[in-house]
């Protein structure tokens, strides 16, 4: 597992026209549904002592997995790898039911740390499903929160991964098909897919709230505004993060003459930097803000010490605890127990 370097690769101050700036997103890093869930294996080693199970990455970003493997966690990628009667938390991007009955047939002490965007996805699958509708669900094959919500009602439901999809989908009944997503999803392409959906079966029901989760949504808008006026876009972020790769995309698409993903400061190139006056910076909603600030250092080692902060929205949600773990060993509530906002 990639570790944090100790020494990295300093950049060069070379010349360049004009002067050298840096253009800094703002919402960038945790949204409140990784906060609750790294806090959660946090709190469960605290709680029970090493080691505490995890299925799946907790998130997906390598730093924060590699920083959780160090303190006692265990990554499986199923229930039945973790010894009957261990604790195991949840990832999270959520399970199926299966997985949540594997893990109670191994008497598994499950702590759920599912986003709960992802968790109001999964209820919507069961309640339309329970109505009989066909549920097309837009969202990237193989990602574990598509198939934790695909298996709430594998019967009704059918993945659609691209716009280009959209245009072969075939249903059941167009008059009782409805769409949801991946709550991490590019918000242009997703819409561009209902548009397509919509133009096949027009009485295509929507979700009764936006799928996308509204941290992927502003970190979308704020790369948008950045990207605009920058000759290099870099976001922080790890490659099976699928809003991080999205925030490449988005800002190729926004005007970045050209982006580029990286996990660690280290990986930027000095060729990224020829010619460059303005660089974007941002990063993905299971990305640590100390990597950014290490990439901030770097770019200033080059000449790129000018931080000007793009923000378009403010962030203060708090989500609550899993209920396992409001209250310590000896039955002191936790100070962030049920969540709110921040002060």
């Amino acid at each position: 597992m990639p570790r944090m370097p100790g020494v990295r690769n300093r950049l060069k101050d070379t010349p360049v026209m004009g002067a050298k700036r840096v253009l800094l997103a703002a919402p960038r890093g945790y949204c409140a549904g990784v906060d609750r869930a790294v806090v959660a294996v946090e709190k469960a080693l605290e709680r029970y002592g090493a080691p505490v199970y995890v299925r799946k990455q907790i998130v997906h970003n390598i730093h924060v997995v590699a920083t959780l493997e160090r303190a006692g966690a265990i990554f499986v990628d199923e229930v039945d790898e973790v010894p009957p009667g261990s604790h195991v938390v949840f990832s999270a991007h959520g399970v199926s039911p299966a997985v949540v009955q594997g893990a109670a047939d191994r008497n598994l002490q499950a702590i759920d740390a599912t986003c709960p965007l992802v968790t109001k996805v999964h209820r919507e699958a069961v309640r339309f499903a329970r109505d009989d509708f066909e549920i097309l669900l837009i969202g990237h094959e193989g990602h574990e929160e598509v198939e934790g919500t695909a298996g709430e009602a594998p019967e009704h439901t059918t993945l659609v991964g691209s716009p280009d999809e959209a245009d072969t989908i075939e249903v059941r009944d167009p008059d009782k098909v409805v769409w949801l997503s991946q709550t991490t999803l590019s918000v242009d392409e997703t819409m561009e897919t209902v548009r397509r959906l919509r133009a096949r079966f027009p009485n295509l029901q929507d979700p009764p709230s936006d799928d996308i989760c509204y941290a992927t949504q502003n970190r979308q808008v704020a790369i948008k505004k950045v990207a605009k006026d920058s000759d290099l876009v870099i976001v922080v972020g790890s490659a099976n993060s699928s809003n991080s790769v999205r925030l490449v995309e988005v800002a190729l698409e926004y005007g970045a003459k050209a982006a580029y993903r990286v996990d660690y400061a280290h990986e930027v190139k000095q060729e990224w930097l020829d010619g460059v006056n303005t660089v974007g910076v941002t990063s993905g909603a299971s990305v640590p803000e100390v990597l950014v600030q290490e990439l901030l250092d770097d770019l200033a080692g080059a000449g790129y010490g000018e931080i000007e902060t793009v923000q378009t929205a403010e962030e203060d949600l708090i989500f609550s605890l899993p209920k396992e773990l409001r209250q310590s060993s000896t039955g002191a509530q936790d100070a962030r127990a049920l969540g709110g906002r921040r002060s």
